[in-house]
């Protein structure tokens, strides 16, 4: 098996499916969270939006340390600039994946913030996270929007609000 072949269908897939979701996303509801200790609707489709770019710090970077590069939440304004985001950040997972030497997955990488490892992990494991990160922030964005009464697309198969089963199944 082509582990980078399989790994890029899949990051494309996920990509299309992300991007249904992301353009959904209101505006005005930018500042909604369905509970208080739920994320605001605007910093989870951002996070979303840049999740992709983790496959490229998982290949060109040996980790990464909380304590000295923290998290700066993207500006994003509308969803225009939402799913540039998300397009810039695919490119640059997907461009790295291309050229990347499958050797260097089992490499050692890194999560940490100071002192405390938050994962001890290899460059592959890494890329499977970014993946796993994308598919569970997707479902929660799913949420928000069913209880706002956006219809939901389909993710790897018909939802109640889209029944179409074209092209929704084509990672295998």
């Amino acid at each position: 098996m082509d582990i980078v072949k399989a790994l890029l269908k899949e990051f494309e897939s996920e990509f299309n499916t992300t991007k249904k979701f992301l353009a959904l996303v209101p505006t005005d509801h930018f500042d909604w969270a369905p509970h208080e200790k739920s994320m605001k609707m605007k910093s989870l489709a951002s996070h979303i939006a840049e999740l992709p770019s983790w496959v490229s710090l998982a290949i060109t970077a040996d980790g990464l340390d909380f304590a000295t590069a923290p998290y700066e939440e993207k500006k994003i304004l509308n969803n225009d600039d939402l799913l540039m985001l998300l397009e810039e950040s695919y490119a640059s997972g997907k461009s790295e994946l291309e050229k990347v030497n499958p050797e260097i997955l089992n490499n050692q990488w890194i999560l940490r913030n100071g002192d405390q490892i938050l994962g001890d992990l290899t460059k592959y494991e890494m890329i499977r996270i970014a993946f796993s990160q994308t598919t569970h922030h997707r479902a929660q964005l799913g949420v928000y929007l069913r209880l706002l009464d956006i219809p939901i697309p389909g993710s790897y198969g018909p939802s109640a609000d889209d029944q179409s089963f074209s092209a929704q199944l084509n990672l295998f």
